[in-house]
């Protein structure tokens, strides 16, 4: 899926809510024209960026990747990160698990922060979990639980893709 499709879908849910670009961008602390470039395709979305806008319009994240996109249409995805919807269609939930896969080197952007808390599982590889400040290497099999509203990103540094489970509640 290209950004143009990311942008495409933001937009149609932006619309929806009826929401300005001003408005949105004020909720996200990320500029209008960033937002603007998203929508028009002309600017692609970090991970940080993505999960903002999400939380910001009160949907899964996965909501920009449809189950029925082209193998080769991920590959521009998987250049950075991958989410897939574990919900089984589950809209009203009062959590959203969702699985993450992160490339190799995917360590730009900053903490952020939302309501609720956050449980992540490594599935493969090593990931690197900043919280409140505070570093941790996460081995495969080894999780960690926190409230959501402190600062918190997660990186790989390594040489090979991670794979984690996220688990937000809401």
């Amino acid at each position: 899926m290209s950004s143009h499709s990311i942008g495409k879908i933001l937009k149609e849910l932006r619309k929806e809510r009826k929401l300005t670009l001003k408005e949105l961008a004020e909720q996200t602390n990320v500029s209008i024209s960033f937002l603007s470039q998203v929508e028009r395709g002309k600017s692609s979305v970090t991970l940080e960026s993505l999960k903002k806008i999400a939380d910001a319009l009160k949907v899964n994240p996965t909501i920009f990747f449809p189950e029925n996109t082209k193998a080769e249409e991920l590959e521009e995805i998987r250049q950075q990160f991958y989410y897939k919807d574990l919900s089984c269609g589950m809209k009203e939930a009062s959590y959203a698990p969702i699985l993450v896969t992160l490339q190799p080197g995917e360590n730009e952007g900053n903490a952020f922060s939302h309501g609720g808390h956050e449980f992540l599982f490594v599935l493969e590889g090593t990931l690197t979990v900043v919280v409140d400040e505070v570093k941790q290497e996460l081995q495969e099999q080894q999780s960690i639980m926190f409230d959501a509203n402190k600062p918190h990103y997660w990186y790989n540094y390594s040489e090979k893709p991670i794979r984690f489970l996220v688990v937000s509640s809401k």
